[in-house]
């Protein structure tokens, strides 16, 4: 029996490893310390309710890093309290005079165990500590890394601990002293075998579910940090008298705000502001200000005036004005970047006087000279509001607004080219157009650039709302596709008296986003929002204790479908025949409109997914061999996209061409070059997929495919089309079924490919039109549980669907839930007016007499 749950166990942590894998370095647990006042820093408590009852051999482990930039490290870390009487605790003393500055306390008495993180790793990466207690030896043991430490203690025989992490308000045992820290992964063994696990993964609340004892942890003055890798920070407000501009310092986080006589510095990693007075500067409609780190100086561009004034950061002194011009040409949120190659500021297009700009002009610091260049080819058209950054030998510039002639009147549009500028030779070069989105967007005037990985970040809004957001995109600089990533930021756009920016602050590792405005006062207000990176992609899942019948139900669940799968492959492994009764899986739709506990499944019989011989494409792409490893790491970028291309083509058709797999995948380079590279990498793929049996890639038929023996491996995209294809009314345990598949997620969910998006587009109203064909067969009265269930299943595909809205408001009025049902519609309503911009007009009565 001890076998077996220590097999479970192992399955459980496993299956939370996987969960926490997608988020990487993004979880976690911030505590708030002396930046606060004593009663808003923050503390964990992992058992409020009773303490752990330990008579064996146990041990406590955790993961930890420091936040930086903060004024005071000293602190407890974490602090056991035995039998209401004793202390063990570990603390950190930040004092010069100490060589070791992490101390292990018992009781009144330093104990002799003191040692060090190298501060690299302290404050850049996941340390874990453990402190075990052996009852049989007496001792105490720390480990660290490489460290081990021991330590005479004799537990008392029947011990009880409370258990906190940083300010803690237990009996006399209070304190406000906390390190500024991140803790996750708390383990608390027993016998060397895990009976409790807190992630520390939610993204808001007081409450953190342990996945594997069911025991809820309270948290006091949260700082949860997924949700800061989610949601923009805002940081500060600033307001000018009179016109501002803005620029910032990606190397030291410092946002820089340009006013007519003073300069306001604020450093986003300490969150001090400065202020700098100075003689009067004119501010025209037009200029912009730049911030140059080689020169250690503030250029205030006047484009119009085509002169040049610096601010030097050592002198806090600008070495001359600008006079007033009468002529207004107006270059409105011109692009501009500093090339080192030349010593020279680059403007690029703008607009005014009811015209759009193609105009390339340059400044030369060493000379002093202002000139124009020609534009050498068609590519770079009239346009504002595009998106600039600069990388070595010249800049990227995205997307815009404008019109081919130039002339506001004739047929403006948006754009969405990116372009390559290479200031040595002068030209432009297109690396590729986007597809028309759904709803048209211009750019920030700057984009963070990162040639290392291809890919690139910003802002987009809409131009034809005042009352708008500022959305975060990810890009790539060789493929045309994007991926939203972040909360929104509020932005109020007009035209000649607002601006919207964007960096990367490279010393706290996070997006800096500026917009600015005019007041009805004459002022600027400047307001300024931080992101950590890498910024989560979508709204990450509500926290486990917000759903359904909490974490218990879950893992009561998935242990019983992880023991069930094992009796069935240790049975196999002996030869017998079992045919067991599968469970219904927890279906847990990441878009949840009401916080109400959701419906379990109902208890039919589902096959559940095998731990061998699968390739999986809802949710994660994952692939698993004959032994039951993943293989999916030893697939490069390149070779996953390959795989799919063949897979899907090969699932849905009878494989795909030559020449379309190069236009897919090799459209940049000349032909013999493609047919190398194609060669190549599918012999790559080859080998990597021998280790998969009954799956090889072939052209018999004079298309590449990719063919597998459904009867040996099982693909969960096939097992889905074998459901929707006949365009017919599901049967309940169809639907749950159905449900059992794409519980993992979106179909592949990270990636982001083109030619995908017509297949993601199809599979996602498939399901809906799937689901409400089944809801339309039923009353809700023979059904009203599951009715709720799947409304959730349709809103993880479409958040705003109508018909989905009003199957659970009646499901829920007739279970007698009105409140729940009240809920349901005004989040729904919110969710609507989001996305459409205008109020959903249907009250309760309505809704319930659809």
């Amino acid at each position: 029996m001890r076998f077996w749950i220590a097999l479970i166990l192992f399955f459980l942590l496993v299956v939370s490893g996987l969960q926490n894998s997608a988020y990487a370095q993004v979880y976690g647990l911030g505590f708030t310390s002396y930046e606060v006042v004593q009663d808003k820093r923050t503390g964990l408590e992992l058992n409020p309710e009773k303490p752990f009852c330990l008579s064996d051999d146990f041990e406590i482990s955790f993961e930890m890093s420091f936040l930086a930039d903060r004024k005071n490290y000293f602190g407890y870390v974490v602090r056991l309290i035995e039998n209401d009487t004793r202390n063990i605790d570990i603390l950190y003393d930040n004092s010069d005079a100490v060589t070791h500055h992490f101390k292990v306390v018992v009781g009144d008495r330093f104990s002799t165990i003191a040692f060090n993180i190298p501060e690299a790793d302290l404050f850049q990466k996941w340390n874990k500590i453990r402190l075990v207690f052996n009852k049989k030896q007496k001792t105490i043991s720390l480990i660290s890394g490489s460290q081990r430490f021991r330590y005479p203690f004799e537990p008392a025989h029947k011990g009880c601990y409370k258990i906190l992490f940083g300010a803690t308000r237990y009996k006399n045992f209070s304190t406000t002293d906390v390190p500024p820290m991140k803790i996750r992964n708390i383990q608390l063994l027993e016998n060397g075998e895990p009976r409790h696990h807190w992630p520390l993964d939610e993204m808001q609340g007081t409450k953190t579910v342990d996945i594997l004892g069911h025991r809820e942890a309270q948290a006091t003055n949260p700082l949860w940090i997924k949700k800061m890798h989610y949601d923009w920070h805002p940081l500060k407000t600033v307001v000018m008298p009179g016109p501002a501009r803005i620029t910032g310092d990606p190397t030291t986080g410092t946002v820089y705000v340009v006013g007519q006589d003073s300069l306001v510095s604020y450093r986003v990693a300490t969150d001090q502001v400065q202020r700098n007075g100075y003689p009067a500067q004119h501010l025209f409609m037009d200029n912009q200000v730049l911030f140059e780190k080689s020169l250690n100086k503030i250029f205030n561009i006047h484009i119009n005036e085509k002169q040049v004034t610096a601010f030097d950061l050592e002198t806090r002194q600008w070495n001359r004005s600008v006079a007033d011009s009468s002529l207004k040409t107006h270059f409105l949120h011109a692009n501009k970047f500093y090339a080192p190659r030349d010593s020279s500021l680059y403007m690029l297009g703008g607009y005014g006087h009811l015209e759009y700009k193609d105009r390339i002009q340059k400044y030369d610091l060493r000379t002093g000279t202002w000139s124009i260049l020609p534009n050498k080819d068609t590519l770079f058209t009239p346009r504002y509001l595009a998106a600039l950054g600069r990388v070595q030998g010249g800049a990227y510039l995205l997307g815009g607004y404008g019109s081919p002639t130039g002339k506001q009147l004739l047929n403006p549009r948006h754009g969405y080219d990116l372009l390559y500028f290479n200031t040595k030779e002068g030209t432009f070069r297109r690396i590729y157009r986007l597809d028309l989105p759904e709803d048209d967007f211009v750019f920030a005037n700057s984009m963070v650039v990162n040639e290392k990985d291809s890919s690139f970040y910003a802002l987009v809004f809409p131009k034809d709302k005042f009352s708008t957001e500022l959305q975060l995109i990810r890009g790539s600089l060789v493929k045309p596709q994007y991926s939203r990533v972040g909360s929104s930021i509020p932005f109020q756009f007009v035209d000649t008296s607002s601006f919207a920016d964007l960096f990367f602050d490279n010393h706290t590792n996070r997006f800096v986003a500026i917009t600015s405005s005019r007041t009805d006062r004459n002022q600027t207000r400047v307001s300024i929002y931080s992101l950590f990176a890498p910024p989560l992609r979508t709204a990450p899942e509500p926290t486990r204790q917000a759903r359904s019948l909490g974490p218990k139900m879950g893992i009561a669940l998935t242990g019983l479908v992880a023991l069930l799968a094992l009796l069935v492959y240790f049975q196999r492994k002996r030869g017998s025949k079992v045919t067991p009764t599968a469970l219904a899986p927890v279906s847990e739709p990441v878009r949840a409109l009401t916080a109400e506990p959701a419906t379990p499944a109902p208890s039919l019989s589902v096959k559940p997914l095998p731990a061998q011989n699968c390739i999986l494409l809802f949710g994660n792409l994952q692939i698993f061999d004959a032994q039951g490893t993943e293989i999916t790491k030893a697939l490069t970028p390149l070779l996953k996209e390959l795989f799919l291309v063949l897979l899907l083509y090969s699932t849905r058709s009878e494989g795909i061409s030559s020449e379309k797999l190069i236009e897919l995948l090799w459209f940049d380079k000349n032909a013999e070059s493609a047919r190398n590279n194609r060669s190549v990498n599918i012999a790559k793929l080859k080998a990597i997929l021998d280790k998969l049996e009954h799956c090889e890639i072939s052209k018999e038929t004079g298309y590449w495919r990719l063919n597998i023996d459904s009867s040996s491996i099982r693909v969960d995209y096939r097992d889905y089309l074998r459901l929707i294809s006949a365009h017919q009314t599901l049967t309940k345990q169809e639907v749950t079924e159905l449900a059992s598949i794409i519980k993992r997620g979106s179909f592949l969910a990270n990636q982001e490919y083109e030619w995908l998006d017509p297949f993601k587009s199809e599979i996602s109203n498939e399901v809906v039109n799937t689901y409400l064909r089944y809801a339309s067969s039923v009353s809700i009265s023979d059904d009203p549980e599951f009715l709720i269930q799947l409304a959730n299943y349709i809103f993880y595909f479409d958040p705003v669907n109508e018909e989905a809205m009003i199957i659970k408001c009646k499901a829920l009025a007739f279970l007698g839930k009105h409140s729940l049902a009240k809920t349901a519609l005004e989040t729904f309503s919110r969710e609507y007016s989001r996305i459409y911009g205008e109020e959903f007009r249907k009250d309760m009565p309505e809704v319930l007499h659809s």
